[in-house]
């Protein structure tokens, strides 16, 4: 197994939140609140969905040796790439249109000793078709065995959960059934159950399609849009949480100690942060990440390790320059804590400075952290795409949105027009900031106390 940098911190956030489960299963207090965040239709689904590009990053992460009956070529490959292997083989010369049969543009052919200009056949997409006429109905004949096949998964998975919802609240099956759907409360589990059924149901679709056609088209030099939009899942994520990963301990200490210790403590934090805010935030990225290019020019690395630094300090680089804003409100919120009675009661017990910031002030900041990381995640993904598309983001043989998005700029303009680069890596985009901002905003109504007491 190669584990890369970004792996690594990437597995230890893994743990992390495992731990922290574990933990919030442990105390009720937690547990409640966490279950304010999914008895949320919005919370449940957005959650789903997550969950799903948190799945396909972890498998994206697990790197080993090409095992040797495979059949791909790159010496490194992902779980990911085992899973995906007939998109990375079913390579064509040049664009192809989604569920395309053949070429989207003229090509020079012979025909019946002729040398002339037409639309040929693929050599991968449809090839196990004698004719072309029958294109749609094989389409729809695969689409309904993988999504009957999906039907027949959800049952099963429905089946299992009844029977221990009805063991567990000592309920006959029938009367398990009628509480969940119809009992008001369980709205949030149905919105769930409902988004994790499209899930699978689209997973069957695309495991008994895509072998056979190109789901989403192939760019210019032939390969599977469906794949790069899977792979770049793994980027974006990193990005998001690498970076917060960078950004806590700068935020936490740095503002709960200006708000603590105020005077001239506060007077130097306020001093930093604020003239790093005055700077611009693109510029000084951009500025950074040059001085990385040029540092790693003349270093002879492998081009994965040199993709996988870059794709490293990116994260550190978002992370050092996006701090501010949380730890001015950290800042603002600690002010306020530390004239409460109980944190004047701890100074009057003698109980030490750094003592009463970890077991009374940190704990009572801790909704405003998890509502800023939920908020932070969308931007820092949308960063990427920006640097990307400006050619100052993640090395250009990573997959990402941003380079999927930088190379369908001159996709629009040629004729005819090749729109689905770009549409692909729009949806992609937009499920995972979308889905993010609405868990954020659960969270934001489970752990706000203001929000509690209007609800």
């Amino acid at each position: 197994m190669i584990v890369y940098w970004t792996d690594g911190l990437f597995f230890i956030l893994v743990l992390a939140l495992i731990a922290s489960i574990i933990s919030i299963r442990r105390s009720t207090h937690l547990r409640a609140t966490w279950r304010g965040v999914f008895t949320r239709p919005s919370g449940m689904t957005s959650g789903v969905i997550l969950s799903f590009f948190l799945i396909i990053t972890i498998l994206d992460c697990i790197h080993i040796n090409r095992p040797a009956n495979s059949s791909l070529t790159d010496p490194i490959v992902s779980v990911l790439d085992l899973t995906l292997t007939p998109l990375i083989l079913n390579t064509e010369t040049t664009y192809s249109a989604p569920f395309a049969i053949i070429s989207y543009s003229k090509d020079s052919i012979t025909l019946n000793g002729k040398a002339t200009r037409d639309f040929k056949r693929l050599e991968h997409a449809g090839s196990h078709l004698e004719s072309s006429q029958k294109r749609s109905t094989d389409i729809i004949q695969k689409s309904l065995t993988g999504i009957t096949g999906s039907l027949l998964f959800i049952t099963i998975l429905l089946f299992i959960f009844i029977t221990q919802f009805a063991k567990k609240r000592k309920f006959t099956k029938k009367a398990a059934w009628h509480v969940l759907i119809k009992k008001q409360t369980e709205i949030a589990w149905r919105s769930g159950w409902i988004c994790f059924s499209i899930i699978l149901l689209t997973l069957g679709f695309v495991i008994a399609i895509a072998p056979y056609y190109h789901i989403l088209g192939t760019d210019k030099v032939g390969e599977d849009i469906l794949y790069q939009s899977l792979k770049s899942i793994r980027t974006g994520v990193l990005i998001g949480t690498l970076s917060t990963l960078f950004m806590l301990p700068f935020a936490l200490l740095l503002g709960m100690m200006a708000g603590y210790f105020r005077g001239w403590v506060d007077d130097v934090i306020q001093y930093i942060y604020t003239t790093l805010s005055s700077i611009p935030g693109v510029l000084l990225i951009v500025a950074a990440i040059l001085i990385v290019d040029i540092q790693f020019a003349d270093v002879d690395i492998n081009a994965n390790d040199k993709a996988d630094l870059k794709l490293l300090f990116l994260c550190i680089i978002l992370g050092l320059t996006s701090w501010t804003g949380l730890c001015r409100l950290l800042r603002a919120e600690t002010l306020k804590l530390r004239e409460l009675d109980y944190i004047q009661a701890a100074h009057a017990f003698g109980i030490h400075h750094f003592s009463i910031l970890l077991r009374h002030i940190f704990p009572n900041v801790m909704h405003l952290v998890l509502i800023s990381i939920a908020i932070d995640f969308s931007g820092l993904v949308l960063a990427e795409a920006v640097l990307s598309y400006i050619g100052v983001g993640v090395d250009p043989t990573m997959n990402s949105w941003g380079n999927m998005v930088n190379g369908a700029r001159m996709e629009m303009a040629r004729d005819p027009m090749v729109w689905w680069t770009l549409m692909a890596a729009f949806f992609f985009m937009l499920t995972l900031v979308l889905s993010a901002n609405f868990f954020a905003d659960a969270i934001r109504d489970a752990f706000d106390p203001k929000m509690r007491e209007r609800s």
